[in-house]
């Protein structure tokens, strides 16, 4: 049986770019806090964030553009936005 091509969109694929630059200097910046108590806050803080990103990117890998990569996109901007507005960085 022939495996069934996954339908890709550019725009989404910059988005999860784009994504994952901006994780990447999160992290960094959490990683900068010299303060042990407030560095383990951030972390447990953003870790929501990284877990809806990195189930993003893997689905968008494994199946493609498609309502759940979508909404999944949607719930990480929210998730992001939350911890932006609750957590100076």
């Amino acid at each position: 049986m022939a495996k069934r091509r996954r339908k890709l969109s550019p725009e989404l694929e910059k988005n999860i770019s784009l994504a994952k630059k901006e994780i990447e200097l999160i992290t960094a910046i959490i990683h900068d806090i010299d303060e042990e108590d407030i560095l383990e806050e951030y972390k447990s803080a953003f870790l929501p964030v990284m877990s809806v990103y990195m189930s993003l990117d893997q689905m968008y890998k494994d199946v493609g553009f498609n309502d759940d990569t979508s909404n999944l996109y949607a719930m990480y901007l929210s998730k992001l936005e939350k911890f932006k507005s609750e957590y100076e960085i």
